[in-house]
């Protein structure tokens, strides 16, 4: 199992396309993935999941992955949430 806390820099937070591409590239995954967020946790791979997070701008979540590509899913989602800011 591989965790890591990311901080959500894109002005809508985790909110309709930023979600999608992120579901998206998690299922692109064999692991599971979640993300947690004050509290609640969601399937990466479910797109109503991570929207009902509602996770914001600056807000602080935490990836964590189970299975064969765990490392890969993690740091490539991090990845993806680092570069939704611009």
């Amino acid at each position: 199992m591989v965790t890591r806390e990311v901080t959500v820099k894109s002005a809508t937070g985790l909110h309709a396309r930023p979600a999608t591409l992120l579901v998206k590239k998690a299922s692109s995954f064999k692991s599971d993935i979640t993300i947690e967020h004050n509290g609640k946790k969601a399937n990466v791979k479910s797109l109503i999941g991570v929207l009902s997070l509602g996770v914001s701008k600056n807000s602080n979540i935490v990836i964590t992955a189970s299975g064969d590509d765990e490392t890969l899913a993690v740091e490539e989602l991090a990845k993806l949430i680092a570069s939704l800011d611009q």
